[in-house]
């Protein structure tokens, strides 16, 4: 006689895994139905008043098993997916390294060009590395602080005077997801503010070491100052007569003027420079944000920056990244902070253009 009472065969590892993910997701959320959707663990869950916080629990759960949550709306139901972690290549450092230097000798090369002494051409090399790495490293630490990987900065040497300043600035490379939009506008946010706090040093000691003449109309040929420039020399050297005040620039002062164009820059709501990464936190709109690259582009071509305005038409075309959690909303101190970007924004602003 055959036996018909054979043991049920053991559950395969795909199923054992997905209910083990299942007891973790109930374990922070409501779930009211849970599947397989292409291989991905799919859960639609509820809605609850502390979302960004079970959301993070349940991240760095999943982290070190190598998986990380996703969650989304999909029509009107929150749907939350685990997702195996991208394996991440190793960056080498040499090329980190290689660049520093190389961007240290072609601003030391730019400060001896537009210097009379050889420790002016220095003091300009410092300026500028000390507002662009940190600007980077702002975003590098804050990345670290939320567990989002990012490369050290990428310094990107450039050409000389007329051509340039010796450097075309420098970017790091973010490799993995920001948790939420907290954790996104920190990391976008944190470059400029930082980067800013060093080109105010920057600005006002290179201004106190710079001439000032008053002169009745701007000379052909003069750089626009930006209105923070600006403000500067009016503490500082408190032309009185009527006029124009024209800055006779110390290499130092030129840092402080590349730093807040490159502040400007970066603040712009584009695609992934920082202030893509602040208006994607504040509004995941794809609407909002398309409205805001036509008033950017708006705005430099008024101020006479062609280039920029070209290269905002061109990043404008790259979708930001959203974070891991898309659901729940950013706190209000950030947004008090966003107001705040917008007036380092407007000083870094040169509207004589």
């Amino acid at each position: 006689m055959s036996d018909s009472s054979a043991p049920p065969s053991a559950p395969s590892p795909e199923a054992v895994l997905f209910e083990k993910m299942r007891a973790m997701v109930e374990s922070e959320f409501g779930v009211e139905d849970a599947f397989v959707e292409f291989g991905i663990p799919t859960f639609y869950v509820g809605l609850r008043k502390d979302l960004k916080e079970a959301f993070l629990r349940l991240y760095r759960c999943l982290d070190p098993m190598g998986f990380v949550p996703t969650l989304r709306r999909r029509s009107d139901r929150v749907v939350l997916q685990v997702l195996s972690k991208p394996q991440l290549g190793r960056g080498r450092g040499i090329v980190n390294v290689f660049l520093l230097l190389a961007t240290i000798g072609t601003l030391l090369i730019s400060g001896y060009l537009q210097s009379v002494t050889a420790l002016d051409a220095v003091l300009f090399a410092v300026a500028v590395m000390a507002i662009l790495g940190s600007h980077e490293m702002g975003h590098k630490l804050t990345a670290n602080k939320y567990g989002v990987e990012a490369t050290y900065p990428y310094f990107i040497p450039g050409l000389p005077p007329p051509l340039g300043l010796g450097t075309f600035g420098a970017v790091i490379q973010q490799k993995s997801l920001a948790p939420n939009r907290d954790a996104l506008f920190d990391i976008g946010a944190t470059g400029p503010i930082v980067g800013f706090l060093f080109t105010v040093v920057v600005a006002l000691v290179g201004v106190s070491m710079s001439k000032v003449y008053v002169v009745s109309e701007i000379p052909s040929g003069s750089a626009p100052m930006p209105l923070l420039l600006e403000l500067f020399v009016l503490l500082l050297h408190n032309p009185l007569a009527s006029g124009y005040a024209v800055l006779e620039v110390h290499p130092v002062a030129l840092a402080g003027w590349a730093g807040m164009l490159v502040t400007m820059w970066n603040l712009l709501p584009i695609g992934t420079l920082d202030g893509g990464h602040v208006i994607h936190s504040l509004w995941g709109s794809s609407k909002a944000r398309s409205v805001l690259s036509f008033l950017s582009i708006f705005l430099l071509l008024i101020f006479g920056f062609y280039v920029m305005a070209f290269l905002v038409l061109f990043l404008s075309r790259y979708q930001h990244p959203a974070p891991l959690d898309g659901v729940s909303e950013i706190s209000t101190s950030r947004k008090i902070v966003a107001v705040g970007l917008v007036v380092i924004f407007v000083l870094c602003l040169a509207p004589s253009l």
